[in-house]
């Protein structure tokens, strides 16, 4: 075939587009199990974070396994569903009824770890909250992001801001209020409240809304203590 003629251009260009793509496809099926690994590691840690507990790559998943040492699915109404509380995607929490809990023993006394999914200025946000076990006052918390702008929106994602939340109480008189965020400066009658992130308004209020609806399903849960 003469090299020189349209039809070997074609055909050649074809040919090494399906071998790229053929190569990419296993390339990508290979990786996946790392990915996925990685992935479950990144919640672990997410996870423990939330309980105040930071870990390297290495000892995540036998960190995790020494201190959460229950998980379970629960509905709107407090009541126990069947299902695994670590596969389940917090995007569709509210939507299938399904409500993750993660049960910690930290320094000998029980955390109950609620999950929490939202929307931020550029696109979703999570995290998790550790409540003692009055099942009311935070013990700890951590939010991640997919894109939020660094140096203000992300800054979510930070010690300094999770922090805030320790001490806090979610019901006040035994009604549900959850924590407020507000602008520096400002306050908020009947309920506990944080500072917002400067120039990340958008996100903060994100947060806050998050907080609101996530933990709205776990009220009934939390109210069985009670």
């Amino acid at each position: 075939m003469n090299r020189d003629s349209n039809v070997y251009t074609i055909i050649y260009a074809s040919v090494m587009v399906v071998m790229v793509a053929l190569l990419l496809a296993f390339t990508s099926e290979s990786l996946k199990s790392y990915q996925k690994k990685n992935e479950a590691n990144d919640k672990r840690r997410q996870i423990l974070r939330s309980v105040n507990v930071s870990v390297s790559g290495n000892e995540t998943e036998s960190r995790y396994n020494e201190l959460i040492k229950e998980s379970f699915l629960v509905n709107d109404k407090g009541r126990k569903v069947e299902g695994e509380a670590f596969a389940v995607d917090a995007s569709k929490m509210v939507a299938e009824n399904i409500y993750p809990v993660f049960v910690a023993h930290v320094d000998g006394q029980t955390k109950y770890i609620l999950a929490m999914y939202g929307t931020g200025l550029w696109g979703p946000i999570w995290g998790y909250i550790a409540m003692n076990d009055d099942r009311n006052t935070v013990y700890g918390a951590d939010f991640s992001h997919q894109g939020e702008t660094p140096g203000l929106g992300a800054e979510i994602a930070t010690p300094a801001f999770s922090s805030k939340f320790s001490g806090k109480q979610i019901f006040k008189n035994n009604d549900f209020k959850s924590i407020a965020i507000v602008k520096r400066g400002k306050t908020v009658q009947g309920q506990d409240y944080v500072d917002g992130i400067s120039g990340g308004t958008i996100t903060s209020n994100g947060v806050d809304q998050m907080i609101r609806n996530s933990l709205k399903g776990y009220v009934e849960f939390l109210n069985a203590k009670k």
